[in-house]
């Protein structure tokens, strides 16, 4: 077993044991490998341990790792197989056209004009692309998305917009003191999607809630997220 796919393993028995610890079901969170600054043979060895979703926050180099692995895909039987391609990073308006036609998630739209690009710039050979709104949970000065208060009026656009499913809210709040603040963090995002949801504003709920990184994975887990982010854990420290 490689290094790759033995911290895979550690990070899916770490989901496992967060899952018991709250009282849910392992199969309800759903891990996205974060690839960034790693190459594809990185990737394949995931694929190869049985990672199939992997998240990327630098365009340019997602796209080009994409169509490696769809290379090296179809000359490799033993990586056969459907691919996921989450993108968790910001999109720029001259970035959203390479977006809507390589990756299959965006977890960071915090823009009804991001959001109109893409929809305008999904080919119409593919399946819709999935969208998660990202919110600036905590307010942190440093970080990207909508103020909660926003959240709920952009849901309601981005739902209406073709070759888009609105499918969630993604989070990156500020590091925690501890496991309770962090759970508290994760919480006031898990209070908001249900207030969302609650509000019937949406035709279709929102059945998709993406927080959690290496480090406070498990607290994200006991506030409800239902998609952790995990790139440390699985491919080692970046430069």
């Amino acid at each position: 077993m490689t290094t790759i796919a033995q911290q895979l393993r550690l990070v899916q028995d770490r989901i496992q044991a967060a899952c018991l610890t709250a009282g849910r079901d392992p199969a309800a969170v759903r891990l996205v490998a974060v690839s960034k600054t790693f190459d594809a043979q990185a990737v394949s060895e995931a694929v190869l341990a049985g990672q199939w979703a992997f998240g990327e926050n630098y365009i340019a180099e997602g796209v080009e790792k994409i169509q490696a692995m769809q290379r090296t895909q179809a000359a490799c039987s033993g990586l056969a197989g459907i691919l996921e391609w989450h993108c968790i990073g910001p999109v720029q308006s001259n970035k959203t056209r390479l977006v809507a036609e390589h990756f299959d998630w965006v977890q960071s739209v915090d823009r009804l004009k991001i959001a109109q690009r893409l929809s305008e710039q999904r080919p119409a050979g593919l399946a819709p692309l999935q969208i998660c709104l990202q919110v600036n949970i905590d307010g942190g000065a440093n970080k990207s998305g909508l103020a909660p208060e926003e959240v709920q009026a952009l849901a309601g656009q981005v739902a209406t917009l073709p070759r888009l499913v609105l499918r969630g809210l993604m989070a990156i709040p500020e590091p925690a003191i501890d496991f309770v603040a962090a759970c508290a963090l994760h919480a006031s995002a898990k209070a908001l999607f249900d207030q969302i949801n609650a509000s019937g504003a949406l035709a279709t709920p929102m059945d998709t809630l993406s927080l959690g990184m290496t480090a406070d994975l498990e607290a994200a887990i006991q506030a409800g997220s239902t998609m952790v982010r995990v790139g440390t854990a699985i491919f080692g420290g970046r430069g």
